[in-house]
């Protein structure tokens, strides 16, 4: 089992303000090569701090095109989907056209909503970064223990998500093979609950959070309190 590369940061803002330099930089150098820049959204905490941070920046224009790695069923303008955090928290205020902004449908259902979004992802091969979070349970996007995380290179590129342990139970995500499709995947994870999770991961257990890897670089981004404590 590949693991990724570990950057430790004194603490998250530290871990954003890097983040951020990184991911601009990635958008210049996809824009030089090929004129667009393909980036995979992550819902959670310290994402959106990094949003935010984009925001302030005033970072985005027609040449970055973004996707989701997963969304909740819930309605279109619901609060806790991924795409009206993101919105509120930077795009809304971009200069990304709408059109360039792609969601995942989920209020269309888990099903419908996997099946359309996996139509539009034939408009991109590869990704040019990947942003994850991991949760406690060492999921990741909503690939879950006990669930498909659609590893194998024929897995669909859209999986429906029924039963989640997390409400809501019907979600839709990018399986582990499409998220892989990513130059660059890059994990950001802060916070004392962490630890457990990575010490699974650095130890080679078969989480979903282990399943993803870019083709050029994996790279966890974490703060020093994620860090598992050691004798």
């Amino acid at each position: 089992m590949k693991l990724p590369g570990w950057r430790v940061f004194s603490d998250a803002e530290s871990l954003v303000e890097r983040l951020a330099n990184a991911l601009c930089e990635a958008a210049d150098q996809a824009i030089a090569a090929r004129g667009a820049f393909q980036l995979v959204l992550a819902g959670g905490s310290t994402p959106l701090a990094l949003y935010r941070a984009l925001a302030a920046r005033g970072v985005g224009d027609a040449r970055w095109h973004l996707w989701y790695g997963d969304e909740r069923c819930l309605p279109v303008d619901h609060r806790e989907r991924n795409s009206c955090m993101i919105e509120t928290a930077w795009l809304a205020t971009s200069q990304i056209p709408s059109e360039n902004r792609r969601p995942i449908p989920a209020e269309l259902g888990a099903v419908q909503a996997a099946a359309h979004y996996a139509d539009q992802l034939k408009a991109v091969v590869d990704f040019d970064v990947v942003l994850l979070g991991m949760g406690e349970d060492g999921h990741t996007a909503s690939l879950f223990p006990g669930h498909d995380w659609g590893v194998a290179p024929d897995s669909s590129d859209v999986l429906a998500v029924f039963g989640a342990p997390k409400p809501p139970p019907e979600r839709v995500s990018l399986s582990a093979a499409r998220l892989s499709r990513s130059a660059q995947v890059w994990f950001v994870i802060t916070g004392s609950g962490k630890r457990t999770a990575i010490a699974h991961w650095q130890a080679g257990e078969a989480l979903p959070v282990a399943q993803v890897h870019g083709k050029q670089e994996t790279v966890a981004w974490l703060d020093a309190e994620a860090l598992p404590v050691t004798d």
